[in-house]
């Protein structure tokens, strides 16, 4: 069963529920505040702006992003399983009947990595790939054969928001990528994402051989405390499921009540560094709002004062936000 508001959601980020969800968020308070909207959506602050990314800036073709000069991000559909009330790209998932990819564009995405030679990188994105599990297929099948790609990844938070759209068939069609390096990256934010369901689906993936890893975001509310997040990350390395980034919140209009304290991230960073294997320790970045590049954050081994920082194309990037 998929709830779906008609009516217009706080922020206009569209509200949509499943029963498996609902269920989860009736017994977790930290998962009901990622996917359930809230008045504080409504609180747009000064710093704050739809695309902090600039991604709309990067676009190539219709579906295709490429920010960094040898990685591009492909863009299949909008839709997702659920959505995450702090989305980065909330500006444009409201719009999930036209937000699909057709085969004709697809292609045509196909071709310009084809001839863009330095590329030797495709991230499977959206919203969420699992949600076009056909042109997933279609867009593997084109794209495996091309000699230059070397690293194939998808992006997906499908495993936490509905298991059981993991099945014997995606396994399948996933189990194809063998010509390259294959990653397969999911998006945990809380312990209490890790049910019997979710351990069922990541060891479906794991038939795959894909490597796993994971990202995350510092939310304020959910995971904003050293306890939970080494939890989350070595119940994940147990799993089989390497930690790889924790981002700093992105400044993104409707999702600014999200944003943690940065001095109080750099803390929890801090201690988690020092009970935490390397193996379960992610890299804590801020992905740089209007700049360029995921930048790691020093932690509180390090004198300083995490007022600015510099992007990777050394332009000076302020600190936004509490």
């Amino acid at each position: 069963m998929e709830k779906e508001s008609e009516d217009k959601p706080p922020s206009n980020l569209v509200f949509k529920i499943n029963s498996y969800l609902e269920k989860l968020a009736g017994k977790s308070a930290a998962v009901r505040r990622e996917f359930y909207p809230s008045d504080e959506e409504n609180e747009s602050l000064d710093f704050s702006c739809d695309d902090p990314l600039l991604e709309e800036e990067n676009v190539l073709v219709e579906g295709l992003v490429q920010k960094y000069p040898r990685r591009v991000l492909l863009e299949l559909t909008l839709a997702c399983a659920a959505y995450c009330r702090f989305c980065t790209r909330r500006r444009k998932v409201n719009d999930i009947k036209n937000g699909k990819l057709s085969r004709e564009q697809l292609d045509t995405v196909v071709e310009k990595i084809r001839q863009e030679k330095t590329i030797n990188e495709v991230i499977f994105s959206g919203g969420d790939p699992l949600m076009a599990i056909d042109m997933l297929e279609y867009g593997l099948n084109k794209i495996i054969p091309i000699e230059q790609v070397k690293i194939i990844r998808v992006h997906t938070r499908v495993p936490v928001s509905n298991p059981k759209m993991v099945t014997t068939r995606l396994v399948k069609i996933l189990s194809r990528i063998k010509k390259q390096a294959f990653y397969l990256s999911l998006h945990f934010e809380h312990p209490d994402e890790i049910t019997s369901e979710v351990e069922r689906a990541i060891r479906k993936l794991r038939q795959t051989e894909a490597i796993l890893v994971s990202q995350s975001v510092f939310l304020a509310g959910v995971n904003d405390s050293t306890e939970i997040l080494a939890k989350l990350f070595n119940r994940l390395a147990e799993l089989g499921v390497r930690p790889y980034y924790i981002y700093r919140c992105d400044p993104v209009k409707g999702a600014e009540h999200f944003i943690v304290p940065f001095k109080k991230e750099i803390k929890i960073m801090t201690e988690l560094r020092k009970v935490l294997s390397g193996i379960a320790y992610p890299m804590y970045v801020v992905d740089a709002p209007g700049g360029y590049g995921k930048v790691p954050v020093p932690l509180e081994f390090w004198n300083g004062e995490w007022k600015s920082f510099r992007d990777y194309r050394g332009g000076e990037i302020r600190i936004v936000g509490p």
